[in-house]
């Protein structure tokens, strides 16, 4: 039996334990190492996690010549994803990131270019994909059920208290955050919206900031969209609306139409209706009402990060492409980055 993969995590925050905690749950995995730049956040996540005592490095640059590291898993803040992927590419590492893969398509391009360059796996964070309900959505897409798509819609609803924003050196801001509610929260749903709805081709936005003060990015944002097929699409994301309510996604056409709340298929509707949609009604009909995050981050479910991280360490023994690569990473932070250019200059964005 193979070696179970050695992955050294980069960054020691809250995302951090749901890696943690995914990886601890897969078979041929292991945590190798750590790197933080405050040796007491790396213990308090080894002491929260029960993780069991390992290598802790204060520079990337450490991490990777440890032995036993296969892989690093970058957790930093979301404008501080390039340099620590670079260097681990560089050093023959394969690489998983943290949505959103950076906070600029060129700085998306530098990691895939770094990482193909290396010969190395890379892999973007997003575990809505790995949901039971987006992969039967999926399914139906793929399957020309809906027959002509003709409109796409998600919505991210959520509310983050002042405080969210207050207690974290970076969070709200420009340089780390790269956006706001569409950058940090709605970006996996803007995923899910561009692997149902396929690619963009023009975007409309408006972005605002109403319910927060000190903070430089939005809170609120919406956007109109056209897709290559001809279909149009809308997207809202807010991290203003109290109290928050769960993400949803529905994708409509002239045949059928479905609609997704947060894991919990709520709307099935085919004509003619097959046994399999029966099936799916009655697979879905017991909902799970989970807040997913809400107004809440820690409250989301680390199992899609376990879905995925498992697809990835199959992808590396295999030698085939991750599921969500860096090239699927960038699609949403192009699309994202689009909106906040429209949103400034007043403009219909052609991607």
């Amino acid at each position: 039996m193979a070696e179970p993969l050695g992955f050294c995590i980069v960054g020691c925050g809250m995302i951090a334990r749901f890696h943690v905690r995914a990886l601890q749950e897969i078979p041929h995995a292991r945590i190798a190492a750590l790197v933080s730049r405050s040796g007491d956040n790396a213990q308090k996540l080894i002491h929260e996690t029960g993780l069991p005592p390992v290598p802790i490095f204060r520079t990337v640059d450490d991490a990777v010549q440890a032995p036993g590291v296969d892989a690093v898993i970058i957790t930093t803040p979301s404008g501080a994803h390039r340099e620590p992927a670079l260097i681990a590419a560089q050093a023959g590492k394969h690489v998983v990131v943290e949505k959103p893969l950076e906070i600029t398509g060129p700085r998306c391009q530098e990691i895939i270019d770094a990482c193909a360059r290396a010969n190395v796996q890379l892999c973007t964070i997003f575990p809505s994909r790995f949901a039971d309900s987006s992969r039967v959505l999926k399914a139906a897409v793929d399957a020309g059920k809906f027959g002509r798509l003709t409109l796409g819609e998600t919505t991210c609803k959520w509310w983050r208290s002042q405080a969210y924003y207050d207690e974290g050196g970076w969070k709200g801001t420009q340089a780390l955050d790269g956006g706001g509610a569409l950058m940090n929260q709605a970006i996996h749903s803007v995923d899910l919206l561009l692997w149902m709805m396929g690619e963009a081709t023009h975007v409309s936005g408006f972005t605002a900031t109403l319910a927060h003060e000190r903070i430089e990015v939005e809170d609120t944002a919406v956007a109109c969209i056209r897709f290559r097929s001809g279909a149009l699409g809308v997207i809202q994301a807010a991290t203003s609306i109290h109290p928050g309510y769960p993400k949803t996604i529905a994708v409509h056409g002239d045949r059928g139409s479905a609609v997704i709340e947060q894991e919990d298929v709520i709307r099935w509707d085919f004509t003619p209706e097959t046994d399999d949609d029966v099936k799916i009604k009655q697979r879905f009909a017991a909902r799970v009402g989970a807040s997913g995050g809400a107004a809440d981050p820690k409250a989301i479910s680390h199992e899609g990060h376990r879905r995925q991280l498992a697809d990835f360490i199959e992808a590396v023994r295999t030698h085939r492409p991750p599921q969500v690569d860096g090239r699927e990473g960038k699609r949403a932070v192009d699309l994202i980055c689009a909106i906040y250019e429209s949103a400034r200059t007043g403009r219909t964005i052609t991607l």
